[in-house]
């Protein structure tokens, strides 16, 4: 059972209070936490479990935006992370976007969207549908009529039928003009790469999303041609577990409108698709740098939005550095990106030039690790293939749309 809810912004200012329980928990935990986010030196690395002398805490950052939650009881922690992550999804899909700003222009509705979403501590209705039934999302019609008629609320007067139905994420009989469901095969790939170029780690997250325009009640199964090669699969609660337990197809009735239906890993990966060979050399106050560029594993689709940054080593003075496609910026804090865009097929790109280090030192002792960034369209790189989707109990045969798009995680390339 959680009983508090805090939302901190990247300074540690509380920015929103919510408790849930009859027992107030003091603002002095927050100060505690951030005194302990603080020295541990590197907020990315912090654990989503943290025990206190007197409560256990549980945090996700998105967009700058701590999401602290508090209890006293022994719980689940699964269950308090995921409902923080659910939060922050709601919330960002309802304000289109998440930061401290929005927060603070749309309080009144992130305090409602809170009520509604857990009662007395634990998790209540989360389904983002539901959601805008009971509470309308901020827009500019709504605005101006709050100042017109001076009616601010915009909570409904009834309930949505879907509340007291066993399929909780779909309103009663919807109806649609238009029948249609599209899938979506999403994979972020992380890889990290030793300066001896030997490949240490690649394995991929993967998200499948769809966009259901469908009326009625659809019954919906949606199969795989190699389900063997997932792990660590995760389930929309519309998902049948037994279908999947017994024959690895997903069968479901799915929500209105869009939601991500599943998310898993590919592990162990053996191939990249991008190469980066940097080479450093450095003596007497002075070091070289080139970096080549180029395709290794050729996904058949077009590579786009390539970019290479790396932090140069804090005895660096200045850097000329230039390139034969792309453009090079200099960034805050000693960044360098270098933004490819695609890779042409005539050249390698290619960066080079010097870096010259401060007085005193005569070659580098610290080398920079490179950060690759990519995205590529209509191909999942971990080989995960769509077979088909089937339907039931709908009156004509929908329009079905697949979609697969590849980008780059933590893709690194150590020097």
């Amino acid at each position: 059972m959680l009983q508090c809810i805090f939302l901190l912004s990247d300074s540690g200012e509380v920015m929103l209070e919510k408790q849930l329980t009859g027992h107030k928990v003091d603002r002095s935990i927050c100060v505690w936490f951030w005194d302990y986010v603080v020295s541990q030196g590197e907020p990315s690395e912090l654990l989503p479990v943290i025990a206190s002398p007197t409560h256990y805490l549980f945090q996700i950052v998105r967009e700058g935006i701590t999401f602290l939650a508090c209890t006293q009881f022994e719980m689940p922690p699964l269950m308090a992370i995921e409902f923080l992550c659910r939060v922050a999804d709601i919330l960002s899909d309802y304000f289109g976007g998440l930061n401290e700003d929005i927060i603070k222009d749309n309080f009144v509705i992130v305090y409602q969207l809170l009520d509604e979403m857990i009662d007395n501590g634990f998790p209540l209705t989360t389904e983002p549908n539901i959601l805008r039934e009971m509470i309308s999302p901020p827009d500019i019609v709504s605005k101006m009529l709050s100042v017109v008629t001076g009616k601010s609320s915009n909570i409904n007067n009834t309930l949505p039928n879907a509340t007291a139905s066993s399929v909780p994420w779909r309103t009663t009989d919807l109806k649609r003009a238009n029948n249609e469901v599209y899938v979506d095969l999403v994979e972020e790939m992380d890889a990290t790469v030793s300066r001896e170029g030997v490949l240490v780690k690649c394995e991929i997250y993967g998200e499948i999303q769809v966009n259901s325009h469908l009326p009625g009640y659809p019954d919906l199964t949606l199969s795989f041609a190699n389900p063997a090669i997932l792990n660590d699969v995760r389930f929309h609660p519309c998902v049948r577990f037994r279908p999947w337990e017994s024959h690895q197809v997903l069968s479901f009735v799915p929500p209105d409108g869009q939601f991500r239906l599943m998310s898993y890993r590919v592990k162990k990966l053996k191939s990249i698709p991008i190469y980066v060979n940097p080479q450093l050399t450095s003596d007497a106050g002075t070091c070289r740098v080139n970096v080549m560029v180029g395709i290794r594993n050729d996904p058949g689709k077009v590579i786009d939005s390539l970019t290479v940054q790396f932090h140069l080593p804090p005895c660096v003075a200045s850097a000329d550095l230039t390139s034969n496609h792309g453009t090079v910026n200099f960034l805050a804090n000693k960044a360098c990106s270098w933004s490819i865009g695609r890779i042409p097929k005539d050249k390698a790109p290619s960066l080079s030039g010097t870096l010259q280090l401060e007085s005193g030192v005569d070659r580098l002792r610290a080398f920079p690790v490179f950060q690759v960034s990519f995205k590529i369209m209509g191909v999942g790189l971990s080989g995960l293939q769509i077979d088909k989707l089937d339907y039931k109990n709908l009156p004509n045969p929908p329009y079905k749309g697949f979609r697969a798009l590849t980008h780059s995680g933590e893709y690194e390339i150590r020097s």
